[in-house]
């Protein structure tokens, strides 16, 4: 079955033309897997982000990272603020099994390094998580090197959305929630550069919700509130915005370290338009990384160089990437639920899907 975007629906978010899959890997080289394990009470699962076809470890990414509100257990975000470099995948899972990802990229670059004749001694893989256990068991910890590498193996440039990977157990606005992706294409020069977004709700009070200015939110309690009470369907909603929501932005634009800090810091204009107001216990953590201005190590540089020459857009123009990474995250949030089917929780209680919801009304304009 053909997964529903929020395009689908008559909603097209900001004014910036997307990129061709208006995904995250419209930048060139990106690619994103996933895998989902739905057994039993266990509905849960890892998503990779490969930020190119190399190994990142010997030519490192500029990357950045922002912690907007630190309600969160993710590895790696201070060596990205301190070097400004992303030397690994990004993998994204649930709250209990971040140090068992860790390892199983760790392993990954390890094997890659081994291959490349190359002996990595200190590596920085970078895990995100969200907290998936309303309606996943999550103490039975079921992801691990298995999964992980099951991920690596199905990347690809056409990821899946909704509740898969890391997005199966999530929630967002007490709807279903999941992995969302979105891109935007700007000008600079005579050149256009991509701007890609992914993200894995599970945050946001119901009463929120906005879609494309519609206080939507709202209108499903009004229409489904008395359902919370329904012994039999027992609707479940979100009075509190908690839950924490994982950004990771790509794209090939020259810029430095600390100019993808700004641009990133964007993506939480995203998330406000969508309603949230970043709640106590939700944790909103942004990731980024270039594909231009890449950071030899030392054995892939000539010895005698001590300088080192980047390309990087004026800082004028950078309206254009803050723009650009606002609306890809309002659309990839979005994505990330219309993608989302309805599913139980672990008590049986029962989560709608943004698509359900906005199919009985026929399309918005």
């Amino acid at each position: 079955m053909t997964q529903k975007r929020i395009r689908d629906y008559g909603i097209m978010p900001g004014r910036i033309k997307t990129g061709k899959r208006n995904k995250i890997t419209d930048v060139p080289g990106v690619r994103v897997g996933h895998c989902t394990v739905k057994e039993g009470e266990v509905h849960t699962g890892v998503t990779v982000i490969l930020p190119g076809p190399d190994n990142a470890f010997l030519n490192p990414y500029t990357a950045a990272a922002y912690v907007h509100n630190g309600f969160g257990k993710s590895c790696g975000l201070i060596q990205i603020q301190e070097l400004g470099t992303l030397e690994t995948p990004i993998a994204l899972t649930n709250t209990l099994n971040v140090g068992k990802v860790w390892d199983a990229v760790a392993e990954y670059v390890l094997r890659q390094c081994e291959n490349d004749g190359a002996e990595a001694l200190s590596i920085n893989p970078v895990v995100g998580e969200c907290n998936d256990s309303r309606i996943n068991r999550i103490s039975l910890r079921a992801i691990g090197a298995g999964q992980v590498k099951k991920a690596f193996d199905a990347a690809g440039e056409d990821p899946e959305e909704g509740d898969v990977g890391a997005g199966a157990g999530t929630i967002c606005y007490g709807l279903k929630g999941g992995i969302g992706t979105s891109s935007r294409v700007i000008k600079v020069g005579e050149k256009e550069y991509t701007i890609g977004v992914l993200v894995q709700s599970n945050f946001g009070a119901t009463e929120d919700l906005m879609v494309d200015g519609r206080p939507l939110g709202r209108e499903i309690l009004e229409k489904y509130g008395n359902e919370a009470e329904d012994p039999v369907k027992k609707t479940a909603f979100s009075e509190q915005d908690k839950g924490s929501i994982m950004s990771i932005l790509a794209t090939d634009l020259p810029v430095t370290d600390r100019q993808l800090t700004r641009i990133i810091r964007r993506l939480g204009v995203g998330i406000a338009r969508t309603g949230a107001y970043t709640g106590h216990g939700s944790g909103e953590v942004m990731i980024g990384f270039t594909t231009a201005n890449r950071v030899p190590t030392k054995g892939l540089r000539r010895e005698e160089e001590e300088l080192r020459t980047l390309t990087a857009i004026p800082e004028e123009i950078i309206n254009r990437a803050f723009l650009a990474a606002a609306e890809a995250e309002e659309e990839a949030i979005l994505n990330s639920m219309a993608a989302a089917g309805e599913t139980r929780g672990l008590k049986g209680e029962y989560y709608r899907s943004l698509s359900d919801i906005l199919s009985q009304e026929g399309e918005i304009h």
